[in-house]
């Protein structure tokens, strides 16, 4: 799409004529809606919605879009975020010494499956810092121990502004993130290497290899300070035999790994994911 567009996510209690009053702002500033989404948790009482539409035409300036609509979201308690499709978000990509999710990372977004700009990689090991020279991206190695974690957690927010990061994507980072550091910086996406809850910790595929399992999966979510509960972007499972080796399940893992971690930031990227409480609704 050339043109540009503004993306609106909005969730608010339940009522009647929200539909009608959502779009009459849009439509009354002379802008023309190409995308709307809804649903309607009736559990939580809650609608949800994302609305796209051009900004050729619109009447408001960009920057009197938000407080424009703010006249009309307060009254209703509503929660919302504007975004605009010709910002390019900036990605920080956290790993450890698996690469296989670096790698894809990086081909989608060369390949431009997604739009964004990767200028960092941050590792607690050096093993990859090959990978950000073959594509040319600063890497920034933070060896973290239980020792130095508060004072390193600090060097990595920094590097995050000094970067102007807008979104970290722990594509296999093995160390847990603080409370403390996801307060200061919550857009983190985490790749699970199962499809949670199930088999949390060390060597999953080993355990589920011993419990003869039939499917094996990956979760993509949101980072929260409960560690692998935060909201559930994206999922996949992929079937196991009994001729399945632990390698072959590790192969298997690390393929669905690749895919579920890529459409969750894709999705991300997209606007199309709605957080509310521990849950989120992805529009397609």
């Amino acid at each position: 799409m050339t043109n540009p567009t503004a993306t609106l996510l909005i969730s608010c209690p339940d009522q009647r004529g929200l539909v009608a009053k959502f779009a009459n702002f849009i439509y009354s500033n002379g802008g023309n809606i190409i995308h709307a989404d809804q649903h309607t948790d009736f559990a939580a009482g809650l609608f949800l919605t994302r609305i796209e539409w051009q900004l050729e035409g619109f009447n408001l300036p960009r920057e009197f879009i938000a407080p424009a609509f703010n006249a009309i979201a307060q009254p209703l308690s509503a929660k919302w975020e504007i975004r605009f499709s010709d910002t390019v978000p900036r990605i920080a990509i956290w790993v450890s010494r698996q690469d296989h999710c670096l790698f894809d990372l990086i081909w989608r977004q060369r390949a431009k499956e997604f739009v964004a700009e990767i200028p960092l990689i941050i590792s607690n090991h050096a093993n990859l810092k090959v990978v950000a020279e073959q594509f040319n991206i600063d890497f920034q190695h933070v060896p973290i121990t239980k020792d130095n974690k508060s004072e390193q957690e600090a060097k990595q927010l920094e590097l995050l502004r000094q970067y102007k990061i807008d979104l970290v994507v722990l594509a296999k980072y093995m160390q847990i993130i603080s409370a403390d550091f996801i307060n200061q910086f919550p857009q983190i996406i985490n790749i699970h290497h199962s499809f949670l809850p199930a088999f949390i910790g060390a060597n999953p595929y080993h355990r589920a290899f011993e419990r003869g399992v039939k499917i094996i999966g990956a979760t993509a979510h949101y980072a929260t300070a409960d560690l692998d509960a935060g909201p559930i972007i994206e999922q996949d499972v992929v079937r196991v035999s009994h001729r399945d080796e632990v390698d072959d399940l590790v192969r298997k893992g690390k393929d669905l790994e690749r895919v579920v971690l890529a459409r969750a930031v894709r999705s991300h990227l997209q606007n199309r994911v709605l957080v509310y409480g521990n849950r989120t609704v992805v529009f397609e």
